[in-house]
């Protein structure tokens, strides 16, 4: 079976799409305060003593239904939550390029959840609505979307630029040098560019916002999560990938 092609220009294109779910859920979940006691230990309010916070369960019940439906069989949809039930349907995939036996090699959903609750304080508005339901399950869809884009982009713009430079890598890889893998694989042009679409897409989808009734984001925030989380943990997830092509 010949190898599937994979173009860095379709893949950049399919991380632009991403990018934009990215800032929707961003900007929808600033839609309700900050409210930390929905991220609190023991402050779910849940019958018999549940020890862990609202989000926390929240996160988990609805990555039990994504496994059971079959989502973490696809290599960019990597789980948040451990011990996840088996996937209760067949999920057939056409061979997607990626040379990973084992994709949860490349994790790095911690980082993506620590990361997002920095960023929480800077996009929604200061204090406590109430509205804790609401707020955790928007933190669930816009950290999967974050996920989705980070691990996306660390696997199979990892593999095209592999594919293109195969020679070059190589011999990186079989030195472990990681810091010439990120020296080689960075392209500062592309993130500056990623940064300028981020500013322009957060101004777009609100200029026609009503502010007296709907909470404005500034793209500030989310520049600076892109710049200083998202872009290097990509990278990070890149050169693990590398590391670990099969």
């Amino acid at each position: 079976m010949a190898e599937p092609e994979l173009n860095l220009d379709a893949i950049a294109s399919r991380l632009e799409a991403l990018e934009e779910t990215i800032i929707h859920r961003i900007i929808d979940r600033a839609q309700w305060h900050a409210n930390d006691a929905a991220y609190l230990p023991g402050m779910s309010c849940f019958f018999g003593g549940e020890t862990s916070s609202l989000f926390e369960l929240r996160l988990r019940a609805h990555e039990e239904m994504d496994a059971r439906f079959g989502r973490f069989c696809v290599p960019e949809e990597r789980p948040f939550t451990k011990d996840l039930p088996k996937p209760q349907r067949e999920v057939n995939l056409p061979d997607t390029g990626i040379r990973m036996r084992d994709y949860d090699a490349i994790n790095l959903t911690q980082a993506v959840a620590s990361s997002y609750r920095l960023l929480l304080p800077n996009v929604c508005p200061a204090g406590d609505d109430g509205q804790y339901g609401s707020s955790v399950e928007h933190d669930v869809y816009a950290l999967q979307a974050i996920s989705r884009r980070l691990h996306y982009g660390a696997m199979y713009v990892a593999e095209s630029k592999f594919r293109a430079d195969t020679e070059g890598y190589t011999a990186l890889i079989e030195a472990r040098d990681r810091d010439a893998i990120l020296e080689r694989l960075t392209r500062k042009d592309v993130e500056k560019r990623i940064s300028d679409r981020v500013k322009a897409k957060v101004k777009n989808l609100q200029a026609k916002v009503n502010a007296s009734v709907r909470h404005r984001v500034r793209p500030e925030p989310i520049i600076v999560y892109y710049k200083d989380f998202l872009i290097p943990l990509t990278k990070q997830g890149q050169v693990l990938y590398l590391l670990g092509r099969a």
